[in-house]
């Protein structure tokens, strides 16, 4: 996705959160090619990012509360401080990513895979599954943890 289009998108999603779906529209960057993208401070909250390939993006002190991350591509993203609260991580690739400070609480992470991810200060009341795989050495939580 070229710069300009991505920010077109960008500026009606923030104008679709701040008038309640009355104006803009709700992003929808499903199978987007977002490889490097800079969408450091983003409103994303809600976002459509589906099977999205963000593979070493800027996501620094971006807010993605609630957005459907199922299946992204988040290899070597920065999420430093990241808003990911209600996330759906379900199946995201997460190898390799920066997830200091990046609140993760409520998120789903079934299938999730988050092998060499940095998640110092990460935080973390999620709804583990049995399948979740949570750790830098993806140990998987004991069901009820």
């Amino acid at each position: 996705m070229n710069n300009d289009k991505l920010k077109e998108v960008l500026k009606q999603h923030k104008l679709w959160l701040e008038t309640s779906g009355e104006e803009g529209v709700k992003a929808n960057l499903r199978y987007a090619n977002l490889e490097g993208a800079n969408l450091s401070n983003a409103y994303l909250s809600n976002a459509d990012l589906y099977y999205a390939h963000l593979y070493g993006a800027n996501l620094r002190y971006a807010n993605l509360e609630g957005a459907n991350l199922r299946y992204a591509y988040l290899s070597n993203a920065d999420l430093y401080y990241a808003n990911l609260y209600g996330a759906d991580l379900s199946n995201a690739y997460l190898g390799g990513a920066y997830l200091y400070g990046a609140d993760l609480s409520n998120a789903y992470l079934g299938g999730a895979y988050l092998y060499g991810a940095d998640l110092e200060g990460m935080l973390m009341d999620t709804r583990p599954t049995e399948d979740s795989r949570v750790s830098t050495y993806c140990v998987e939580l004991p069901k009820g943890v």
